[in-house]
């Protein structure tokens, strides 16, 4: 029995949100499905889907350029582009890290960013990446044009976005251009029986100013239903001089401001902890030396 009745290859934003709305049964978006595909086959995840509304051959969702003062990274980009682009290396390092662990070289040359955030699951590695990098998320709506929101307001839980999946499409994501001082880092550990499923991972950004982090943003996940930010660890070592003892002192906050459990396909809560501020001190430091080292635009 086929997955769908209906699929329609849209060559621009307006044909495939005319395409999904007109559909007489439910309707998806679908761009490299490689997580789309794999829930539609297993049987009662889903209801039956009528129409698929393919969006790789939409010109504008397979840019990847810069525009004014941001980088612009179309949702049907896949992520094997993404990893190799110099563009990418430039403004944003940790997004390139957290691409190349995406899958193997097959799934990489048909993944794309777009699905990787569409299919909502709180540690996807590039993910957890653009939320460090504070990307803001390009959506269209049928009838509605187009708006711009904070990666963060997409997600409502695991596997459940704020996007009304007949009615609107990513179209892709903004991210500030590098400047002097500026640099982020991707970490990521996996169980190594080769489950697809991260123990932990986590991204940071931060703002180098002599010898202070003028600015840090951290991404962490799993530890919750959605994307989280490591608030608190952020606001402590905004403005800090960066020394072993400061380091020290937000590795300390993990423990009572970072919410792990334990889980079966992953590891333990106190194992996880343990990642955490292995990670958490690696990432700073790699992005502290980047940022040093890489001049500006």
């Amino acid at each position: 029995m086929n997955t769908w009745s209906k699929y329609i290859v849209a060559t621009s934003v307006e044909e495939a949100l005319g395409a999904l709305a007109s559909a007489p049964g439910l309707a998806r978006p679908i761009a490299g499905g490689t997580d789309l595909m794999l829930d539609l086959r297993q049987q009662g995840r889903y209801p039956p889907i009528h129409t698929l509304v393919d969006v790789t051959n939409i010109p504008e969702l397979n840019c990847l350029e810069l525009r004014s003062d941001s980088l612009f990274i179309g949702a049907a980009v896949p992520v094997r582009t993404i990893t190799e682009s110099p563009l990418i290396h430039r403004h944003a390092l940790a997004l390139a890290e957290a691409c190349d662990l995406i899958g193997g070289p097959q799934v990489r040359n048909t993944a794309t960013l777009g699905g990787n955030v569409a299919h909502a699951l709180p540690a996807a590695d590039g993910m957890i990446a653009l939320v460090a990098l504070d990307a803001q998320v390009e959506i269209a709506t049928f009838g509605n044009g187009r708006r711009l929101e904070p990666i963060l307001h997409i997600f409502q839980g695991v596997g459940e976005s704020s996007l009304i999946k007949d009615r609107e499409i990513l179209v892709g994501f903004q991210l500030s251009m590098h400047s002097a001082g500026q640099a982020s880092a991707f970490g990521r550990v996996m169980r190594p029986q080769g489950v697809a499923l991260p123990v932990l991972n986590l991204a940071v950004w931060l703002q180098r100013k002599e010898e202070h982090i003028q600015a840090i943003r951290i991404a962490v996940g799993p530890s919750g239903p959605v994307p989280q930010r490591a608030s608190a660890i952020e606001d402590f070592l905004s403005g800090a001089a960066y020394t072993p003892k400061t380091v020290e002192q937000a590795l300390d906050l993990v423990d009572s401001t970072l919410h792990f459990r334990t889980s079966p396909q992953r590891a333990t809560a106190a194992y996880r902890y343990h990642l955490c501020k292995m990670l958490l001190e690696e990432m700073i430091a790699n992005a502290w030396q980047r940022a040093l080292l890489v001049e500006d635009v």
